[in-house]
């Protein structure tokens, strides 16, 4: 399955420009209901900004988080998937990089994103078709 099949789109994903204040980020993430923001220029990921990284780089750090803005805090330059790269190639990245959220792109150009948590929500509803299937051609269960 392609990820550009399973991704939040372009339109779904939380970005913001580099020279964002942390608070507004921080407004951002709460108000969307998001663990992170995609920090981009030009239409392409140029870093990513979690809500571990504002309670670890800024608070975290004892730093006057008022002054601070996405560039202070974020991943440069964050790890990304290709919209037509496969939910397996995805895993093998996020394990390999020790990322949970990954930007798709293509041709470079910021398309979407992938998470861990979307990636479990798909393995639930992928398990309960298998077990659907199962239960409809195993025999009833009889005590």
């Amino acid at each position: 399955m392609p990820l550009q099949d399973i991704a939040r789109p372009r339109n779904e994903l939380v970005s913001a420009r580099p020279d964002t204040p942390l608070p507004e980020l921080a407004q951002l993430m709460d108000e969307r209901r998001v663990g992170c923001v995609v920090i981009e220029r030009e239409n392409r990921p140029a870093g990513i900004v979690t809500d571990r990284d504002l309670g670890m780089r800024a608070v975290g750090a004892g730093k006057d988080s008022t002054e601070l803005t996405a560039r202070d805090v974020m991943t440069d330059d964050p790890y990304t998937a290709e919209s037509g790269d496969g939910v397996f190639e995805l895993c093998a990245q996020m394990r390999e990089h020790g990322v949970r959220r990954m930007p798709v792109v293509e041709d470079g150009e910021l398309t979407g994103i992938v998470t861990l948590d979307d990636l479990v929500v798909l393995l639930k509803d992928e398990m309960h078709n298998i077990s659907s299937v199962i239960r409809e051609e195993s025999p009833p269960y009889s005590a």
